[in-house]
């Protein structure tokens, strides 16, 4: 009975070699053995000599008259002669055969030796065809020589078509006793060639074979579709997973809530961290941290701490580091402070990155003095600082005007061997650039491009910015031009810093024009860009320009600021259109924007100017009411307002 079933295995396998010919996916390796590179052997080429084989195949199956092939055919019919024949290594008993279909059939011969089937199948790559590969996939697997089954796998798909692997794995399932762990072997193997379109493909296809890969496979996948920031293909995969019934792990969760916090799309988050507490799935730790992380970043200080307190799993570095960041960034310091205080009680000890939030805050917040204490701190407990830690504390120093101590960092970190990131080159640049010295900034800017190190928006943005400082327009623009080069676009803040300089050199039409142009690429002007524009054109004495402008941007939603009003306000009063100045300063105070020392200081001086007093002590009295003092000198008020 076994012989039988191996006939009509075998004269199966001719026919759909045959087929497999005439659709054109046979391949053939150069004869040398040694050759490193494929060459696929093309359809016409190869077509007679298929269909001569497979005819007399079909009609004389395992008897000839030849003695060629009465010499094939006693060699098969005797397995442990073949098995004599791959052990000792004496290929040359199977070069008399030129055909196609001997490899399968000796590969069938040893499934049950599936090391000699390996050891054969490396020597006759030259005649396989993708057959043949799935073949020896089909006995490696069932073997559980799993690490050579990938390997097998993994070279096929690199030889042929990714999408027609799957056909011939299934169509060859019968090699062996027939086993579906190597259809999901085949899904990893795509995955890991980094092929997410075809996994994604390849797993629809084994889902109408009813044959489905493993929930950590699926999560492999989710993981890397994920990473790649591909929001539509993760929620559509993690949808196939759940409609086709494989039973999502807590892992598959997180994967889902981590991407979707940073996506910042919350509220699909919170929906799936509902989803799993309902079939059953106890959120881990992992998932608390996200959750926690994302909430947090999107300002929703009361959700996240009321999340942190429902956790069943006990807090870890991690869920403490992510509370004090969210904390220190919304300015709750003394908050911040309690957890840190909780999470020593906890025996939870901080690590450089507890160290580094804070330094980096008290930076930020020009607490320098804040900032070197824990600097200190870190050491004293053994953390070596990291380039994170190094560049906060650069930028501090840098922002107190205290350059050599910056530099003196900048060399510590050299002499450690602390690597420069992109942010320190950035901070490095930007703080030379504000002292102006911008030769320093470019040879910078040139050490950045020699370390291999893509230069950011924030870098580019620091050195446009030096460059209008310094007057070099034309350098400023060439670097707006490298930008467009190397595809990275101008956002608002740089766009801002550009129309500043050309309305500080009172260039109104290149300003229009840029401003124009900016709005034309979808970006956005805020309420600094309107202000910039909008002092601008007052200071040329265009109020109906400004004013416009100023319409323009509350039409656009953009609500107008302190310093909106303070620049619309000191306009207006330049220009003695004193009505139209206290309308926008009644306007103010009814949106809830509150007047500072520079709106009151702008009104209260023109109205002495034109002798109306009672405006005058109007206006006083309120400042007082306000505990805001009045700012007398012109220069004073345009300081101010710079």
């Amino acid at each position: 009975m076994e012989s039988i079933s191996e006939a009509i295995l075998y004269v199966d396998e001719a026919m759909l070699i045959f087929a497999r010919g005439l659709l054109g996916i046979t391949f053939r390796k150069s004869r040398h053995l040694s050759a490193a590179t494929t060459t696929f052997t093309p359809f016409p080429q190869n077509f007679f000599f298929f269909v001569n084989t497979f005819l007399c195949l079909f009609r004389y199956p395992f008897s000839t008259n030849n003695n060629k092939n009465n010499n094939f055919n006693d060699i098969f019919d005797d397995a442990d002669s073949i098995k004599k024949i791959i052990r000792e290594e004496k290929w040359e008993d199977f070069r008399r055969f030129d055909s196609p279909i001997w490899v399968s059939k000796i590969l069938l011969t040893l499934k049950k030796e599936p090391r000699l089937v390996l050891k054969f199948f490396k020597w006759a790559k030259s005649h396989t065809t993708a057959e043949d590969y799935c073949i020896v996939a089909h006995i490696l697997f069932y073997s559980r020589m799993y690490s050579d089954t990938y390997d097998v796998l993994k070279e096929l798909v690199t030889l042929t078509n990714a999408s027609d692997v799957l056909d011939v794995l299934w169509s060859t399932r019968n090699a062996c006793h027939p086993g579906y762990g190597v259809f999901d072997a085949l899904f990893s193997v795509l995955i890991e060639l980094g092929l997410l379109k075809e996994a994604s493909e390849c797993f629809l296809r084994m889902r109408s074979f009813r044959v489905l890969p493993k929930a950590r496979s699926c999560n492999y996948l989710l993981h890397k579709l994920s990473k790649l920031g591909d929001k539509n293909s993760s929620l559509k995969f993690f949808d196939d997973m759940i409609k086709s019934g494989i039973v999502p792990t807590v892992y598959t969760y997180n994967i889902m809530i981590g991407y979707l916090c940073k996506d910042r799309d919350l509220n699909a988050a919170k929906g799936l961290f509902a989803q799993m507490k309902d079939i059953g799935i106890d959120p881990d730790i992992v998932t608390y941290n996200s959750l926690i992380d994302g909430i947090g970043k999107y300002g929703e200080l009361e959700d996240m701490v009321s999340l942190y307190k429902e956790m069943k799993c006990l807090p870890d570095v991690v869920t403490y580091n992510t509370l004090i960041n969210c904390l220190c960034r919304s300015g709750r310091m003394v908050v911040a402070f309690e957890y840190l205080h909780e999470m020593k009680k906890s025996d939870l000890k901080p690590n450089v990155v507890t160290y580094s939030i804070f330094i980096d805050v008290f930076a930020k917040e020009g607490m320098l003095q804040g900032a070197i204490k824990f600097f200190v701190d870190m050491r004293r407990v053994g953390l070596d600082p990291n380039e994170f830690t190094y560049t906060s504390l650069i930028d501090a120093h840098f922002k107190a005007g205290k350059v050599d101590e910056a530099l003196k960092l900048v060399k510590e970190m050299l002499e450690v061997g602390v690597k420069f990131n992109v942010m320190t080159y950035a901070t490095l640049i930007d703080g030379l650039c504000n002292e102006g010295n911008i030769k320093e900034a470019e040879e910078v800017f040139r050490v950045m491009s020699k370390d291999g190190i893509l230069p950011n928006l924030e870098v580019y943005t620091a050195l446009i910015h030096g460059y209008i400082k310094s007057k070099k327009l034309e350098d400023a623009f060439n670097i707006l031009e490298q930008m467009k080069e190397n595809n990275i676009r101008p956002d608002t803040l740089l766009y801002g810093i550009v129309l500043w300089s050309f309305c500080s050199d009172e260039k109104f039409e290149e300003a229009k024009v840029l401003f124009d142009k900016m709005k034309g690429l979808g970006i956005e002007g805020n309420y600094v860009i309107y202000t910039i524009l909008a002092d601008a054109y007052f200071k040329a004495g265009k109020s109906i320009e400004a004013q416009n402008l100023l319409n323009e941007m509350q039409e656009r939603g953009i609500s107008p600021t302190v310093v909106t009003y303070s620049a619309l306000i000191n306009g207006l009063c330049r220009l003695g259109f004193m009505p139209q100045a206290r309308m926008f300063f009644d306007e103010m105070i009814e949106k809830g924007v509150k007047p500072d020392e520079v709106v009151f200081s702008c009104l209260i001086r023109k109205y002495q100017e034109i002798g109306n007093l009672e405006e005058v002590l109007a206006l006083q009295n309120e400042m007082m009411k306000r505990g805001l003092m009045a700012i007398t000198s012109d220069s004073a008020v345009h300081n101010i307002q710079t």
